[in-house]
């Protein structure tokens, strides 16, 4: 039986997660897996209860931080070099910038015979300054010529890797979308609803806008609020927005809101405009709550909470970046480039504008997504690579 020791950057609340979790349970038992990652940040809520739930024991490798730090991270390669030597696997699968740079170093230093890293997003734009992303681009060429695969999770990603950074040759780079466990997000609607809309006091008539995920300053929660001043100044009042999830820039947020004269709250049944949740970690409650789903990234690989929404039946708001064309149905969202706020501001004012006409999109969005991003399938799909790998090595 071939050997996987699958690596990820850290066992924060996130797609990534569910991910490793799905592959390193269901390619049993045609292929062994070791899952290794770092522990959360402060800030983030440990997310390791999903692939206990499954039945795993994945291990944490303390050494692995966020931020670049040469001791701590020479310390996670030579963890990962010893794990390697005792673990002899026949694939090293790498998640993640930071999982894929140490990870694959260690690989290539103990000659594992295939090197497989997947991208799930990339720095190569919004996150740094030309030096530093430049640098990053050529540890990325190199550490891609040593790969043996390079797994895109979107065509346009697949795209950008290619021939726009030219990390690596598109013979090369594989496209298989990320895969979940949606079926939860069809079902108990009703119920969760009322759930929701009861612990957050919303009235029948008030619509529930939502952004999920990081508090971080690629997720440009800015744009978000400048949006819910927006909808204030043209004549929107019947709603109350949701910030769900939890990070950095909280503080920069609550800022942004007074800036805007957008009152905002930690309290579920104030009177406000923007309710500050933290993590929820059933999601599906919170939106099969909501009615609109926004989200406002300056980069993306492919956005998890855009994929839930649409199986949850929920119309989308969005700035168009990473695999989100891919990903959104074209008849259950709107997007706008990063470029271009006032039409973001417009999109969110339309969809508010005509909020009874939602649910038409949601059975087309709930069926688009469960077809292309269930776990069965990226399993199908991972499977297969291994396979045609295996048989070249």
């Amino acid at each position: 039986m071939p050997k996987v020791l699958r690596i990820i950057n850290r066992f924060n609340i996130g797609g990534i997660t569910y991910n490793v979790s799905f592959l390193s349970k269901y390619l049993e038992p045609d292929y062994e897996t070791l899952l290794v990652g770092g522990p959360e940040e402060e800030g983030e809520d440990s997310s390791l209860y999903i692939p206990e739930g499954m039945g795993l024991k994945p291990r944490v490798l303390h050494e692995f931080q966020r931020e670049i730090n040469l001791k701590s991270d020479y310390k996670a390669y030579k963890e990962i070099k010893k794990i390697i030597k005792e673990f002899k696997p026949d694939i090293v699968h790498t998640h993640a910038s930071k999982a894929g740079a140490i990870g694959r170093l260690a690989a290539i230093s103990c000659n594992v015979p295939i090197i497989i890293h997947t991208f799930h997003g990339h720095v190569f734009h919004s996150y740094f300054g030309k030096l530093k992303t430049g640098v990053y681009k050529i540890i990325e060429r190199y550490l891609a010529k040593h790969s043996t695969a390079i797994i895109a999770i979107s065509n346009k990603q697949k795209h950008e890797l290619s021939d726009i950074f030219h990390i690596a040759p598109k013979d090369k780079v594989h496209v298989i979308p990320l895969g979940f466990d949606l079926k939860k997000f069809t079902q108990n609607k009703e119920q969760n609803r009322k759930e929701f809309r009861w612990k957050y006091s919303l009235k029948d008539n008030q619509l529930a806008i939502g952004i999920i995920g990081r508090l971080a300053p690629i997720k440009n929660h800015g744009l978000f609020i400048e949006s819910i001043a927006y909808l204030k100044q043209n004549g929107i009042s019947n709603f109350k927005a949701f910030i769900i999830g939890d990070g950095d820039t909280r503080e920069i947020i609550a800022e942004t809101c007074k800036t805007f004269n957008v009152s905002w709250s930690n309290n579920p049944t104030d009177e406000v405009n923007v309710i500050f949740t933290s993590w929820i970690t059933n999601v599906e409650w919170a939106l099969h709550g909501l009615d609109i789903v926004t989200l406002t990234s300056l980069n993306e690989g492919t956005p998890v909470s855009i994929i839930e929404a649409q199986a949850a039946g929920k119309y989308v708001v969005s700035t168009n970046v990473g695999g989100i064309e891919d990903v959104l149905h074209p008849e259950c969202g709107l997007l706008s480039e990063i470029t271009d706020k006032n039409l973001f501001f417009q999109n969110l004012l339309k969809t508010c504008q005509n909020s009874h006409n939602l649910s038409v999109s949601a059975v087309k969005g709930e069926e688009w997504a469960i077809k292309k991003y269930s776990y069965t399938r990226l399993i199908d799909d991972m499977s297969n690579l291994y396979e045609q790998l295996i048989k070249r090595a």
